[in-house]
């Protein structure tokens, strides 16, 4: 205990620069510690044993109680999926409308990960100092009402009059498939990092919360018509002891002198600044929400407003450079990266034009010279850029790749009809054929990670582009990379394009693992040509009966059944198989003539040229391709 010049006795653990209040010069005096400080961290730290728990029902039951995460209320409104998370969500704002903002600083696992970062920080002598800016602070409100409010408002544009403006809403509060909606671990590693981490390191202790989190967008706006705030007495003598312990970069003594309540919208009502105050003057206490009385929260900011412009700038850029590259970079993930781009583009600015700089007790720059500590910044953050914006590079080219594929008009099974399919194209998709295998080929070239989705993609723009062995091996790539109905449609299409090459061993092999990885009925019709034309021809019924059983429709199949029954002799069943092709056939003439090219390729040539007519009777331009 120690005696302090008032007469009051105050715990005493550290030595601050306390704010410059009235004037003042700032000096280093004693601010106790939290008192809550520990009582919070014991509170995350079992969040964070709930959390492993949960995960622990899911691995080893298989099914549990769907992730209690915000995100979750995404598929709710987009699909009408309701679960555990969207009423989480709910409940936590509903919550927040009272007390304010009580849920991110006590039971956000995000906010327990920076402030482990900020307390690590401290614990090597550096304290991370906030980074203010006037238009990065709406970033977590635009991105929470993209995610939350525009699929509705999307809907509302887009549906038909007579379709409802909400989805039917079903029940999805225990799941089978915890993991589905949550990046890999080799994704989340690095995403903690980025948010937990480096925004911390370069933005301040809440740093995400502040510039990043889009629930906290919510959040926000629900402290401010909340009555529950932190307020204030009439002992307050302004000391600042309450802003030098804040975590959540709140400037508590000049709000509570100007206000008489904390307005900013980013307290998380940790409790710290009512722990430390040595009069006892600031309390929690229900009263007038700031949104009422009319209150704006009181900050300085770190940038002129050309650097806020231009640190937006950079901001928007790099987030669509980043977000998705790679098939790998979630939104989230994304707006991190954006938010530490967008500083480290500040002080790169500031570095350059600044006569003195300095990074915590590093100093950058001094008298106009780049002291060594800068140069070493300087490249570390041009690096940093650098990175940013090559992967702007491969975004740009992924994008214009996928788009190109998109637009293709070729249906898929009339591509797979014959082994040359360049007579389908028009000028139009040999262009977006030919745009397509460029802007994929480059982003492959200069890419530094494979985008497993895209890897399909690619195959399938070589095979049209007539590079047969590519796209054997691009589709082959691709089931080693993929897993589930993914990998099985990869080795679905590379046995298909092997059947149209002749190659009906390896076709045959590739089928057999599509199956074997997921239930997909197209390759049982391949693996069925396959053994027909390796003479297997009792083996190729009973694998198309196979296929038919799983869905008596399918054309094709029946098509063959038809012609492979009545050559075995099996006069009734080839009827039937005869009228189910019949019923199921559209009466479409690029259908017909690509069920005859299948029967052509089998030679089944007479039921071949029946198809070929039908096409030639609902379109006579058909008969220029005999």
């Amino acid at each position: 205990m120690k005696t302090g010049c008032d007469g009051q006795q105050k715990k005493t653990k550290r030595s601050i620069e306390l704010p410059v209040i009235n004037g003042g010069s700032s000096k280093a005096v004693n601010v106790a510690l939290s008192k809550n400080a520990k009582w919070r961290a014991i509170v995350l730290i079992s969040v964070h044993l709930l959390i492993l728990g949960h995960i622990l029902q899911w691995w080893f039951m298989g099914r549990t109680v769907s992730p209690v995460e915000p995100s979750e209320s995404m598929w709710t409104l987009q699909n009408g999926a309701v679960n555990a998370g969207v009423i989480f969500f709910s409940l936590a704002i509903i919550s927040t409308l009272i007390f304010g903002r009580f849920f991110c600083g006590w039971g956000c696992h995000v906010v327990a990960l920076q402030d482990l970062c900020a307390w690590l920080l401290n614990k090597v002598g550096l304290k991370p100092k906030p980074f203010r800016s006037r238009l990065l602070i709406w970033v977590p409100l635009i991105a929470a009402l993209y995610m939350f409010v525009w699929p509705t408002v999307g809907r509302w544009l887009t549906k038909p009059l007579a379709e409802p403006l909400f989805p039917q809403f079903t029940n999805h509060i225990i799941t089978t498939e915890f993991w589905a909606t949550f990046p890999p671990v080799w994704v989340a590693i690095p995403f903690l990092f980025i948010c937990g981490f480096m925004t911390v390191y370069f933005l301040g202790s809440k740093g995400f919360c502040t510039y990043g989190c889009p629930y906290g967008g919510f959040f926000a706006i629900a402290d401010k018509v909340a009555p529950g705030k932190i307020r204030v007495t009439d002992a307050c003598n302004q000391c600042g002891h309450c802003t030098a312990v804040c975590t959540s970069n709140v400037l508590v003594h000049a709000e509570v002198r100007e206000f008489g309540m904390v307005v900013d919208p980013g307290c998380m009502k940790c409790m710290d600044c009512v722990s430390v105050c040595p009069n006892d003057a600031l309390y929690f206490g229900l009263g007038k929400p700031a949104a009422a009385m009319g209150k704006a929260t009181t900050k300085s900011f770190s940038l002129t407003w050309p650097e806020e412009l231009g640190v937006a700038a950079v901001f928007v850029l790099s987030y669509f450079a980043v977000w998705n590259v790679y098939q790998i970079v979630p939104m989230l993930m994304a707006i991190g990266i954006a938010i530490v781009t967008a500083y480290l583009a500040f002080r790169v600015w500031r570095l350059i034009v600044a006569k003195d700089s300095a990074f915590y007790s590093h100093v950058l720059k001094s008298s106009g010279r780049v002291r060594p500590a800068g140069a070493v910044f300087l490249v570390l953050a041009l690096g940093w850029l650098g990175l940013v914006a090559h992967s702007g590079f491969i975004r740009y080219h992924e994008r214009e790749g996928a788009i190109a594929f998109e637009s293709l008009q070729i249906p898929d099974e009339l591509a797979l009809a014959q082994r040359d399919p360049s007579q389908w194209f028009g000028p139009t998709d040999k262009a977006r054929i030919d745009a397509g295998r460029s802007h994929f080929g480059t982003s492959r070239r200069f890419g530094i990670f494979t985008n497993v989705e895209a890897t399909p993609k690619i195959a399938w723009l070589e095979y049209l582009g007539g590079n047969i062995d590519g796209s054997l091996d691009l589709l082959a790539r691709s089931a080693q990379l993929q897993t589930g109905q993914a990998r099985a449609i990869s080795l679905y299409y590379r046995g298909a394009i092997l059947n149209r090459t002749g190659r009906y061993q390896e076709a045959l092999t590739s089928l057999d693992q599509a199956m074997a990885s997921s239930n997909v009925l197209l390759a049982r019709e391949e693996k069925g040509e396959s053994l027909w034309m390796l003479g297997r021809k009792a083996e190729a019924i009973a694998v198309w009966n196979d296929a038919v059983r799983g869905n008596p429709g399918l054309p094709i199949v029946n098509n063959f059944l038809a012609v492979a029954n009545a050559e075995l002799g099996r006069a009734e069943a080839a009827a039937q198989a005869q009228t189910q092709a019949d019923r199921s056939t559209p009466r479409d003439p690029y259908f017909h003539w690509m069920i005859g090219l299948r029967l052509s390729n089998l030679k089944m040539t007479e039921q071949a040229e029946k198809q070929f007519q039908a096409a030639i009777a609902l379109d006579p331009q058909f008969a220029r391709r005999r």
